[in-house]
């Protein structure tokens, strides 16, 4: 294959490198194709589009190559049991090649990496974690990232290798000494937000905390899922335990989420949570 050919081929080949675990074949072709290293894929072919579709107008636009490692988006659920190994020879030839936007690529590669509950279930979260660390990706919000999507070993993980502990990331992993002590300096809104997640993560000791230091039961957060209320959320995270310590403290439940037009209960419903839409037809609430 000559450099000639379109970036999108190249991609293709390499990401099936990465896919196969096969670090050999990626490392001959990062050599022969430094460009890879650089470029972004601006103009990604049918089988990229057809699998990941509209994050490439989203959170997955014009990606580097080194974010195919974290298979978030998902694109086949898996991943090779060495992939961090494939991430550090990434790494490696992007610093042979003195690649400029690397501190970038290695900032948001560890954000997706984060996200990512294929790592998760692969069992490759913390390695691959430490493979970007390691070459110097900054922390940014990552732990509070990570327990969005409920990877509570990663986010631990990543406060463990230096990441700031923020009252949200407190309160998830049950680090009560913290949470209290942070939650004095928390700005409103990084509270609302902690609210949020903790909603969205079912955390019922963490919402009764956060009600008692006065954060809006009712009020979205503007950093996280703002369609919808707290209590939203707590439906969703299938905890009754959370959804009622929201209820106790004054939930409405009759407000309508800003993108699917539904109530709590709707949620409920549509989510087969039966204890929860049980509940909250027992308080008044209407689908």
């Amino acid at each position: 294959m000559a450099d000639s050919d379109p970036l999108d081929s190249l991609f293709r080949e390499a990401v099936s490198a990465i896919d196969a675990g096969d670090v050999a074949s990626l490392e001959q072709m990062l050599a022969c194709h430094p460009r890879l290293l650089r470029d972004r894929l601006d103009s990604p072919g049918a089988w990229l589009r057809d699998k990941v579709g509209g994050a490439l107008q989203g959170f997955f636009a014009r990606p580097y190559l080194l974010w195919f490692v974290a298979e978030d988006p998902v694109r086949n659920q898996k991943l090779p049991a060495n992939i961090s190994l494939v991430a550090r020879a990434i790494i490696r030839a992007a610093e042979r090649e003195g690649v400029e936007s690397l501190q970038e690529q290695l900032d948001y590669a560890l954000r997706l990496v984060a996200w990512s509950c294929v790592a998760r279930d692969c069992g490759v979260h913390i390695d691959l974690i430490d493979a970007l660390v390691d070459a110097g990706a900054s922390f940014g919000d990552t732990p509070e990232d990570a327990l969005v999507n409920g990877n509570f070993a990663a986010a631990a993980h990543l406060v463990e290798r230096g990441a700031k502990l923020t009252l949200a990331t407190a309160l998830c992993l049950g680090y009560q000494d913290d949470a209290m002590r942070l939650a004095q300096t928390a700005s409103a809104r990084h509270r609302q937000f902690s609210f949020v997640l903790a909603a969205l993560r079912g955390n019922a000791e963490a919402l009764a905390l956060l009600l008692g230091l006065g954060v809006d039961v009712n009020a979205p957060s503007p950093d996280l899922m703002p369609h919808a209320t707290p209590v939203h959320h707590a439906v969703s995270s299938g905890s009754l335990a959370a959804v009622k310590v929201l209820v106790e403290a004054g939930a409405v439940l009759d407000i309508r989420d800003t993108v699917y037009g539904g109530t709590p209960l709707g949620w409920a419903e549509y989510g087969e949570r039966a204890e929860i839409a049980a509940y909250l037809r027992e308080k008044g609430a209407l689908a």
